[in-house]
């Protein structure tokens, strides 16, 4: 106004303010100066800093143009400007340039100085649920005891079962919420009670401030795809910042945490090729996940193979078929292995049966009874909240129907709430009881005493046999030799070997009589397959089904019992095939068939192989008449229908 502008004709813009002028977007008043400018609509832009409109030299440089091809003035409380000079030009860029190095140095600033705090552990970051800070900044236990007894239930479950799904079942089947703290939003600060999920398992047993340890730096910003946002990534634990082992109180030690990272690392099936065994998952298979090839050292998968109505493990190891396309190195039916290592696993928990069965009965005890005790918390939680919305309609004016209606509404929904929640504590105590009865006490001291029945029990599930074992054995080396041999080494480093018996042919375990098998020996020199089979059949043989013998038949007990067959019997006798006969003679094989045909040659019958020839020399072959039959004079010839000779 001083300057002669009529106050209708001034447009302040403030739409910005409190917004960084690092960027354009989501700045709608910058964005209005720079349209203004460009429809020429502005004589002079006025500020007290002019280089504060944009931090960002792309934004700063691109209204300068515009102000120079438009014929805008910019003003701030050094002097008047004209973009359209090349040397106010020059100065404005200039006051840009150091007006975003003065925003990077102020951002480096402030970032040093977090860090520095972090690096003493006194920065304050949002902590994870069950720990708060107190009045004075130190890091302390969640006053709510419901809060701090879910958190610790559900550590001491993972210490037993070793398994985030696992543990998850487990506050499933016992009915059993976990808290959640909202961190946006209106009810920002309030915790809720949730169904415990996989998800949120992992993120707390990753997280080390439950450990008492100050970190800082786990993740780092990065840039998405499109380059609009950018998003965090975690990072390896040795490019951490900051990591201050008991810098405040925790839920578990720092040697348990590095536990249970060994222990998730091993539970994924990503890396049960490379750990030293997998949690205990589906399947008959007992050694899953612990066996190792005794050829090339790798880890040896398990596979299926449906025989009638039951499933048969088999251990093979795929190693070379996967990393450089070759072939297995072996693979071995894992029933007889399962069978010997699970002998040698009862041999070993014998001595120690009576303590483990206390030991469970103690673990039942406390679970239940921490179990029994969360549920309460939760009951006296729900009545506490039915209390509260109780006075609030109490103080309600009676006259304000709508406020009542929806306060007793809120009311009664809190009450079917507690109803349903002390319905299920009473029934799940009931539940509980069972277990800790004297029936209950007994059963398990008997099991201790009855071990073996108990392990080959049908009822007990493979699962827990597996997680029995991994408590004992590291891992299984299985070589296939006849027999096959196993090397077993237990936790601690002592190891046990032993050999196993491979399955055998179905013809060797259905044993026949020694009198049959001789009688086979003998009509092999004279007789073929199919004359084999009737020769049995007529003498009264039958095989291990009752079942008369055919000429396949024959061949795989022969087989099984290696018996040489007619063929090499013959041949070990002399006799020729048909093309080297018809070497020695000079003419074709099929000219041999056919003087065997005409009783010309001594031949004898193979099944499957054709015929065998007597090695006759012959002294010449005649021809009778021009163009006819061939026929050969033999030094010595047996045949009545040879009248050469």
């Amino acid at each position: 106004m001083a300057l002669g502008w009529p106050a209708e004709r001034i447009h302040t813009i403030d739409e910005d303010l409190g917004i960084s002028g690092a960027h354009a977007e989501n700045r709608d008043g910058f964005q209005r100066l720079v349209s203004e400018v460009a429809l020429g609509h502005a004589g002079i832009v006025l500020g007290l800093e002019v280089s504060r409109l944009a931090r960002n030299n792309a934004d700063w440089q691109r209204l300068l143009e515009l102000c120079a091809l438009s014929g805008s003035l910019i003003s701030d409380e050094d002097g008047v400007y004209d973009p359209a000079h090349f040397n106010d030009r020059l100065l404005l860029g200039l006051k840009g340039t150091m007006s975003e190095a003065e925003l990077h140095i102020l951002k480096a600033r402030l970032q040093g100085g977090m860090r520095n705090k972090a690096r003493r552990g006194e920065l304050q970051m949002p902590l994870p649920i069950g720990l708060v800070y107190d009045a004075v900044g130190a890091v302390v236990f969640d006053p709510d005891r419901q809060i701090e007894h879910t958190v610790r239930l559900l550590f001491s479950t993972f210490r037993e079962v070793s398994s985030a799904s696992a543990t998850v079942r487990r506050f499933a089947r016992e009915g059993l919420k976990f808290p959640h703290r909202v961190q946006s939003g209106s009810a920002k600060g309030e915790v809720l009670w949730v169904d415990l999920e996989h998800a949120r398992v992992l993120q707390i047993l990753h997280n080390p401030r439950y450990a008492g340890a100050f970190v800082f730096g786990r993740t780092r910003s990065q840039r998405t795809a499109d380059l609009k946002s950018t998003s965090q990534v975690l990072v390896p634990r040795e490019q951490w910042m900051v990591f201050i082992p008991n810098a405040h109180v925790g839920y578990i030690a720092l040697e348990e945490f590095e536990r249970n990272q060994t222990t998730l690392k091993q539970n994924l099936a990503a890396l049960s090729t490379e750990g030293r065994g997998t949690m205990p998952r589906e399947g008959i298979a007992l050694l899953q996940g612990r066996v190792l090839c005794g050829r090339c050292g790798a880890r040896m998968r398990v596979r299926y193979q449906q025989f009638r109505d039951r499933l048969i493990p088999y251990y093979v190891c795929t190693d070379a078929v996967v990393r450089r396309a070759g072939k297995s190195c072996q693979s071995i039916r894992g029933s007889d292995i399962d069978e010997a290592v699970g002998e040698l696993l009862l041999k070993t928990l014998a001595p120690a049966a009576l303590k483990v069965a206390l030991a469970v009965q103690a673990e039942i005890a406390g679970r239940v009874e921490k179990a029994d005790s969360l549920r309460q918390q939760q009951v006296e939680r729900a009545r506490y909240e039915a209390e509260l919305k109780r006075r609030r309609f109490l103080k309600c004016d009676p006259d304000h129907r709508l406020v009542a209606d929806a306060l007793e509404a809120d009311w009664n929904n809190q009450l079917r709430r507690l109803e349903s929640l002390q319905k299920d504590h009473d029934c799940q105590r009931q539940a509980d009881q069972t277990l800790l009865d004297e029936e209950a006490r007994a059963r398990i001291l008997s099991l201790a005493r009855d071990f073996p029945r108990v392990w080959n029990d049908a009822r007990t599930e493979s699962r827990e046999r597996k997680r029995m074992l991994a408590l004992l054995i590291e891992d299984v080396t299985l070589t296939k030799y006849d027999p096959i041999a196993v090397h077993v080494r237990f936790r601690g480093g002592q190891t046990t070997s032993l050999t196993v018996q491979g399955p055998k042919p179905i013809a060797l375990i259905r044993k026949f009589s020694p009198e049959l098998i001789a009688e086979l020996d003998r009509l092999l020199d004279t007789c073929t397959d199919q004359q084999i089979a009737e020769r049995l059949n007529a003498s009264g043989f039958r095989n291990w089904k009752g079942q008369p013998f055919t000429g396949h038949k024959v061949i795989a007990l022969r087989s099984a019992y290696k018996l040489k067959s007619r063929f090499h019997r013959l041949q070990e006798r002399g006799l020729l095939t048909a093309p080297k006969l018809a070497r020695r003679f000079g003419v074709c094989a099929s000219m041999i068939h056919r003087w065997g045909e005409e009783g010309l040659l001594r031949r004898e019958r193979c099944d499957g192989r054709g015929y065998l020839y007597e090695p006759v020399k012959p002294i010449r072959i005649q021809r009778s008449g021009f163009g006819g039959k061939m026929t050969p004079v033999f030094a010595h010839i047996q045949s009545s229908k040879q009248e050469t000779v």
